[in-house]
C-alpha cells in the first residue's frame, strides 16, 4: 500500500514515510492508493476479537508486512493499549433501547485522542529506533521534532504519547485561555525535558495555520525535518477506524435480531478526523447507516450539508453571527476571526482540516466514469487543489450539487447550541441511565435524539463519547446545578485529576499568532541533530 497527496503531488510514499511526513509538501493530506475491502469471512472471523486483535487485523490491510511484520505490529498495538483503564479499551454503554455511547476516554488523558496518539507515539519511536540501528558507530542519530496544534485534548494526548521518548522533541501550540483548566493543566504539568508547551495569543485556527505554515516552509522543514501528529497524520485516522468495528460487534451481541438492525453513528465533530475514520470503515465494507455530523455553534460542516458551501463565515442572506452561549472558562464571545467560544471548546474550530480528505473522495467519485483510475485520481486532486485555494483566498468554495448529493448519501449534519448542550447533559443524568456526559458528547447525544424521530424503528444509534466529563467541570456543574443527587467529586472526578491544578507547570507564552515567533521557540529548544525527522500533532 502506497499513499499520495489529496492535492496531486506525484510522489507515492510508504506507510513509514507517510507517518513521518504528516503533511504533503503541496499542502495536501495523504490518503491510501485505494481503500481495501474487508476479507470475505470478516464477520465470522473477527466477531470475538479484542480491541488489540481488531487493530492488528484492520491495520494489516493498510501496512505491508515488509514494512512492519505481524509480530512487530502486534507488539506495537499491545504496548499502545496496555495504558488504557478498561479491558475493552473503548467500551460500549447502553443508555436506552435505541441509544448507546461508545466511550473513547479510558486512555491516559481521558480523551478519545489517546486511542490514536498512544499508537502514533510508539510508531514514531519504532521507526526512529530502526533507522538509527543502521547508523555507523559515532554517526549522529536521527531525531524527531514534533510540532502540533491543539484545541484541548490533542495536546495532552500527544504529550503523553511522546514524553520522555529518546530522540524526540515535542512542541504543542494551544490558544491561550481557550482550553479548559483541566486540559491546560494536563499539558503544562508535564515537565519532561523533551516537552514544550506554547500558549499562543489567538485561536485554535491560528495555531493550526502556524503549524501548516511550518510544514510549508521547505527551508525550515528541511532543517528540522518536521512531521505530524495532528489528525492530518494518516496514522491517527487509521487507528480510529478500529473502534467502529469493535462497537459494531459488541452492539450486535446485545441484540436479539442483529441482522434486522441498522446502526447509525453520531459523532461530535470539530476537525472531522473522528467521523472520517467511520467513513473509511464504511468504505471498507462495515455495514452501517449514514454518519451523523454533530457540531456546536462553529457550524461550518452543518452549513455545508445544508447548502454545499464550505465557508468560514455564513454568507446566506441575512445571516449574522450569533452570540456564543458560554465558554469553558465562563466567557461569552465571538472572536474577530469568526470562531465562537462554546461549552464544547475542542470543537471551536473554523476550518476542519480532515474535511479535505472526504472532499477528495467526493471529487473522485464525481469525475468522469469513462476515464481510467489514474486519470480520475489526477482530476480529483486538481479539483481539490482548486477548492482549497479558493477557501484560502476567498474564505469559501461552493461545490457542485452532484458533490453535495454524494455527501448527503453517507452523512447528515446537525448544529447544537450551548443551551441544548446543557439541557442534554441534564436529560441523560436524570434518565434511567443516570449518565453524565461531557459537553462534546452531549452535542452528539442532542443531535442523535433530534434525528431519532425520523429514523426507521429498527435503527440503533451509537454516539461517540469523546472525553471524560471531569475535563469540563464548569459545563457539567452548570448543567446539573440544583440537582441534589449530583456531587462532582463523588460522581465525576477521577483520582488522577485531584491536585492536578496545583502542580508545577512549564509553559512558553507566545504573544502573537505569528509563525516567526514560534520558529524562534523551536530553534531555541529543539535538540539539534545532523539529520532530523519530524512529526506534527
Amino acid at each position: 500500500m502506497k499513499y499520495f497527496s489529496t492535492r496531486g503531488a506525484d510522489q507515492l510514499l510508504s506507510f513509514e514515510e507517510t507517518v513521518l511526513a504528516g503533511l504533503a509538501p503541496d499542502g495536501g493530506l495523504y490518503i491510501p492508493e485505494h481503500v481495501p475491502s474487508l476479507p470475505a469471512e470478516w464477520q465470522t472471523a473477527w466477531k470475538d476479537f479484542s480491541f488489540v486483535d481488531l487493530s492488528v487485523a484492520v491495520l494489516s490491510l493498510y501496512i505491508s508486512p515488509e514494512e512492519i511484520s505481524q509480530s512487530e505490529l502486534r507488539a506495537l498495538v499491545e504496548k499502545s493499549y496496555s495504558t488504557f483503564r478498561h479491558p475493552d479499551v473503548t467500551p460500549l454503554k447502553k443508555l436506552n433501547d435505541k441509544t448507546y455511547v461508545l466511550e473513547l476516554f479510558h486512555g491516559p488523558t481521558f480523551a478519545f485522542k489517546d486511542v490514536a496518539l498512544q499508537l502514533l507515539g510508539n510508531l514514531f519511536e519504532f521507526f526512529l529506533k530502526r533507522r538509527n540501528a543502521t547508523k555507523a558507530p559515532g554517526e549522529r542519530p536521527e531525531k524527531l521534532t514534533v510540532v502540533g496544534a491543539t484545541s484541548g485534548d490533542t495536546g495532552s494526548a500527544a504529550i503523553y504519547g511522546l514524553r520522555n521518548k529518546a530522540n524526540i522533541s515535542i512542541f504543542i501550540l494551544h490558544p491561550k485561555g481557550r482550553v479548559s483548566p483541566i486540559q491546560e493543566a494536563q499539558m503544562t504539568t508535564v515537565t519532561d525535558a523533551n516537552v514544550h508547551n506554547l500558549a499562543v495569543k489567538g485561536t485554535f485556527d491560528d495555531c493550526q495555520d502556524i503549524v501548516k505554515s511550518l510544514f510549508a516552509d521547505r527551508e525550515f522543514n528541511t532543517a528540522h525535518r518536521l512531521g505530524a501528529v495532528n489528525s492530518i497524520n494518516w496514522a491517527r485516522i487509521l487507528a480510529q477506524t478500529v473502534y467502529y468495528f469493535l462497537s459494531y460487534f459488541h452492539l450486535r451481541r446485545q441484540l436479539p435480531n442483529p441482522d434486522e438492525v441498522e446502526i447509525q453513528y453520531v459523532v461530535p465533530t470539530g476537525n472531522f478526523g473522528d467521523i472520517l475514520a467511520g467513513y473509511y470503515a464504511k468504505r471498507m465494507g462495515l455495514p452501517i447507516g449514514r454518519l451523523g455530523v454533530a457540531t456546536n455553534a462553529n457550524d461550518i460542516l452543518a452549513r455545508f450539508w445544508k447548502s454545499g458551501a464550505y465557508e468560514k463565515v455564513d454568507s446566506s442572506a441575512g445571516a449574522s453571527v450569533p452570540a456564543a452561549g458560554g465558554a469553558s472558562d465562563g466567557k461569552q464571545a465571538t472572536d474577530a476571526s469568526g470562531v465562537r467560544e462554546t461549552l464544547s471548546p475542542a470543537m471551536d474550530i473554523l476550518v476542519s482540516s480532515n474535511f479535505e480528505r472526504l472532499l477528495w473522495y467526493l471529487a473522485f467519485e464525481g469525475a468522469a466514469q469513462g476515464d481510467d483510475v489514474a486519470a480520475r485520481r489526477k482530476a480529483a486532486s486538481a479539483t481539490i487543489a482548486d477548492w482549497m485555494s479558493k477557501v484560502k483566498s476567498d474564505g469559501r468554495v461552493q461545490v457542485p450539487v452532484a458533490v453535495l448529493e454524494l455527501a448527503r448519501r453517507d452523512f447528515f449534519a446537525e448544529r447544537v447550541s450551548d443551551e441544548e448542550t446543557l439541557e442534554t447533559i441534564k436529560y441523560y443524568f436524570e434518565s434511567d441511565a443516570h449518565y453524565i456526559a461531557d459537553p462534546h458528547t452531549a452535542v452528539g447525544l442532542c443531535a442523535a435524539r433530534r434525528v431519532a424521530a425520523q429514523n426507521p424503528p429498527q435503527t440503533r444509534q451509537v454516539v461517540l463519547s469523546t472525553a471524560h466529563p471531569a475535563k469540563f467541570s464548569e459545563a457539567v456543574t452548570r448543567a446539573l446545578q440544583g440537582s441534589s443527587s449530583f456531587n462532582f467529586e463523588r460522581d465525576v472526578l477521577p483520582a488522577e485529576f485531584k491536585g492536578l491544578l496545583e502542580r508545577e507547570r512549564r509553559v512558553i507564552d507566545v504573544e502573537a499568532a505569528q509563525v516567526d515567533l514560534v520558529k524562534k521557540v523551536i530553534e531555541k529548544f529543539a535538540v539539534p541533530a545532523a539529520s532530523e525527522v519530524g512529526a506534527s500533532v
